[in-house]
């Protein structure tokens, strides 16, 4: 059986798969699970702050009681800042740590010297992960599909279109599976492309992935519907690029807010969308490039804060709904 290795987030993969190893995405694991609210709460009983991010809390504790899984990447540069306490946390726990760093900017040099430390690790080299590549990059147009699908027509839910792109994150470890996954969702929205009706308003989501586990259904039983999920986007890797170590350079979320803004201005202009809600994780440093992001964006934007798994709180929906109001006038 293949061992099985956590990710803290988007990593190169395809370095992974090429070794024979089977990547876990620790914050799927963690939020898909029947209680996640619960491996917040042990987190903060082993001794986790109060002010620390939900995200932090859940990933310490899914990743100590996921079986099989003794290893984890943890990323150094380039997500959660809290990640290299949250790494020590673990190596006291007896998981092995591999770092891995985005380089802050975007050296291409640094990060091909990042994914060869990796390669090193698990033993495999770049013919190996270029053939995985090849393989990956077939999966993830099947999923750039969805995306499309979900902007230009009706048939794909902004939910759909948020788990079928987040996915993309480690393919569920069986990416031959996923990509029948996303050919289901396929067959099933050239199904019910001709019932569907239209929605009012045509939201786009900024932000990390939200901890919140109703934002779509309320927008969407509101009349608005998403069509644009930046950073779950981001982790199918949308741009062709047959240089693997370039196409890690173009991924955006890693790196500074500005080329993730200019991403967000080209999708809501191509995609018609009306506003962005920009999701803010509770405790979170990316909080403070609300301030950047509410001046460069060229549509309304409503500002929304997550602390804990669980559904929006009601001073939440309040303000989702003056929001929509708001567009919909």
């Amino acid at each position: 059986m293949a061992k099985k290795v956590g990710i803290t987030t988007t990593v190169p993969v395809e370095i992974i798969y090429a070794a024979g190893w089977v990547p876990v995405d620790l914050n799927n694991i963690f939020i898909a699970g029947q209680q996640p609210g619960v491996a917040v709460e042990k987190a903060e009983q082993a001794g986790f702050p109060r002010n620390i991010c939900g995200w932090i809390k859940g990933l310490y504790t899914t990743l100590l009681e996921q079986p099989g899984i003794e290893t984890v990447i943890a990323v150094t540069q380039g997500d959660c800042s809290n990640t290299h306490a949250l790494m020590e946390t673990w190596q006291v726990a007896g998981i092995k740590v591999i770092p891995f760093a985005f380089p802050y900017d975007r050296d291409y040099d640094l990060l091909k010297l990042q994914m060869e430390k990796l390669m090193a690790y698990f033993g495999t080299g770049w013919e190996q992960v270029n053939r995985w590549k090849n393989r990956l990059d077939q999966v993830r147009k099947k999923a750039h599909l969805i995306d499309r699908l979900t902007w230009e027509g009706e048939a794909i839910s902004g939910e759909i279109n948020h788990l079928a792109l987040i996915g993309c994150s480690d393919f569920n470890g069986d990416p031959d599976a996923y990509e029948r996954y996303l050919d289901s969702l396929i067959v099933g929205a050239n199904l019910t492309a001709k019932t569907a009706q239209p929605r009012r308003v045509r939201l786009g989501y900024a932000g990390v992935p939200p901890i919140v586990t109703d934002f779509y259904q309320y927008c969407e039983a509101y009349g608005a519907k998403i069509v644009y999920n930046e950073v779950q986007r981001q982790f199918a890797m949308p741009f062709a690029e047959p240089d693997i170590v370039e196409q890690y350079r173009r991924y955006t979320y890693p790196y500074p807010v500005f080329r993730r803004l200019e991403d967000i201005n080209r999708e809501i202009a191509c995609r018609r969308i009306d506003g962005l809600v920009h999701y803010t994780q509770s405790f979170c440093f990316r909080q403070i490039e609300d301030i950047i992001l509410r001046k460069q964006v060229k549509v309304p934007v409503l500002t929304l804060e997550g602390d804990r798994p669980g559904r929006l709180d009601a001073r939440s929906r309040m303000r989702l709904d003056a929001f929509l109001d708001m567009l919909a006038a």
